[in-house]
């Protein structure tokens, strides 16, 4: 069976495969690393760890074939540069329009509670953030709707739901009050149709939550309100106190749904997490504090005060880190995993509730049979003079082309001395690199080692073996293609099929 063929089996498999029971956490698995575990690697540690759903950014075919009969529950995502070509014409968008003006809602159990059959496709991800510009203000719902007339087409309408992860911020409270949640004003009228769209096909409205922004964006923000262990500073909202961030972020957006006539939607965290490193706020500690805390607040079962006794279902953020993630928003960044890049524990976190019922006891398992490239360093020269203006350079060259995120303030790294930096640099950009030896030259100026020269809490990476990395990263077909496929099949409407035809005949050749 040609390639084509067989990613768009694998996907049509993996959303209407036989439904099993799922337990209410699942991880968000991002690829955005220079050696990434083999996804077969990757399937069994979610396994191993009890995680039996998963949500996708931009999946590979790889990783698809390799969750295929993982019997793992996946939310499918979609890239925000995608959202364009998936949006259709102007007439496509009207028609599809008019069709969910007039389709009814389906009736659901009180707060539209997520059946354990489906599984979803999310349309982008956070395109409503405001430092995007607008850019995706006119192509992510229409995107939304053509994906689910695709769905409803092929059959699959009832089994897989279209959602769009938002981040927090497109909900607020003038007051601070969770109760007097709305929709933020400049979207507030493409929320509503949103919100509308999400209620007529039973798909939950996802949110990515995150107490750590909070934090980092507000020196001022008390620490302990961003746990959940109780607060000297709790917000008091008429007969109801919260004691922590996140019931309160989720209760103004179940506030702002139900201001709006939308009450009964479910609400699915799409992102949640603490980050261990880039950040003097980010660290194991913190990290597995609140996630704990946050894991044992999903078992409690008590829900949320606007949601009382409504399991919280959510996505931690996330399983691995990713050393080629946008530092933009901070060095912290690259650092949301529980799992180290080889898929190391960072510390030990309970998972309760997995697959088999047993969650992973307790105890974090790492990723079984990693490869890695050989026992050799790269660090500075010890005759070389670190004040040389070279060594300055050199090290702003290793840094932009590899990952220095460690280095800093009360980060892993933060306590190395002058000349410990300089290495630490020269040794990220020597494994990114893959060992070679040219990567470890810097104009005469390093030299390898088979000494560890990790000291304390800063580790210096070795990194996976190229041919356990290559077979993952190379070779594979982006959900860019597969869902080109999925378009042209499925989607009976004339202008999607002569708007994807061209992608699809591209994504044939590459295999031919």
């Amino acid at each position: 069976m040609s390639a084509p063929a067989t990613a768009v089996l694998v996907l049509v498999a993996l959303l209407s495969c036989a439904a099993r029971r799922s337990c209410a956490i699942g991880v968000n698995w991002g690829t955005q690393l220079s050696h990434p575990l083999p996804p077969s690697t990757v399937v069994r540690l979610l396994q191993d760890n009890g995680f039996d759903k998963v949500k996708l950014f931009d999946a590979e075919d790889s990783i698809l074939t390799a969750l295929r009969k993982s019997g793992i529950q996946v939310m499918v995502g979609i890239p925000n540069d995608m959202l364009a070509d998936l949006a259709g014409n102007a007439q496509g968008r009207r028609e599809l329009g008019r069709q969910e003006r007039h389709r009814p809602r389906p009736r659901r159990r009180r707060h539209q509670v997520i059946e354990e059959r489906e599984r979803y496709v999310a349309v982008g991800n956070e395109p409503f953030l405001t430092t995007f510009n607008g850019t995706y203000l006119n192509t992510t719902f229409p995107a939304m709707q053509n994906i689910q007339s695709a769905l409803v087409k092929a059959g699959l309408g009832d089994k897989v739901k279209v959602t769009v992860p938002l981040n927090a911020d497109v909900y607020e409270s003038s007051t601070g009050k969770p109760s007097d949640g709305d929709f933020r004003a400049d979207i507030h009228g493409l929320m509503l149709t949103i919100v509308q769209f999400l209620a007529s096909t039973g798909a939950p409205f996802v949110a990515n939550v995150y107490p750590f922004i909070s934090l980092y964006s507000d020196p001022n923000f008390p620490l302990d309100y961003a746990f959940f262990q109780g607060t000297s500073s709790p917000v008091v909202d008429g007969g109801v106190t919260y004691q922590n961030t996140f019931d309160a972020n989720h209760d103004t957006l179940v506030a702002a749904l139900k201001r709006n006539g939308f009450g009964n939607v479910s609400v699915v965290v799409g992102e949640v997490g603490w980050p261990t490193d880039g950040d003097a706020n980010a660290n194991p500690d913190y990290a597995r504090r609140f996630n704990q805390g946050f894991l044992s607040h999903v078992a409690s079962g008590q829900g949320t005060p606007l949601r009382p006794g409504v399991p919280v279902d959510a996505y931690l953020f996330s399983l691995i880190d990713e050393d080629q993630k946008s530092i933009q928003p901070g060095n912290f960044e690259r650092h949301w995993g529980i799992f180290f890049y080889d898929g190391t524990p960072k510390y030990q976190l309970s998972i309760a509730g997995g697959g088999n019922g047993n969650g992973n006891g307790g105890t974090l398992k790492p990723a079984r049979g990693v490869q890695y490239l050989n026992k050799k360093w790269c660090v500075l020269k010890p005759s070389v003079n670190v004040d040389d203006q070279k060594v300055g350079d050199s090290v702003s060259y290793a840094c932009g082309l590899a990952d220095c995120t460690e280095l800093g303030y009360k980060t892993s790294c933060g306590g190395l001395d002058a000349r410990g930096n300089v290495s630490y640099a020269y040794n990220s950009f020597y494994q990114i690199n893959d060992q070679d030896q040219q990567a470890c030259n810097f104009g005469g100026l390093a030299t390898t080692t088979n000494v560890d020269p990790s000291a304390g809490t800063c580790r210096f990476n070795i990194e996976i073996a190229v041919t356990a990395a290559a077979a993952a990263a190379h070779g594979t077909t982006t959900l860019k293609g597969v869902a080109a496929v999925i378009a042209v099949l499925f989607c009976r409407c004339s202008e999607l099929v002569d708007r994807f035809r061209p992608s699809f005949i591209a994504f044939l050749r590459g295999f031919l």
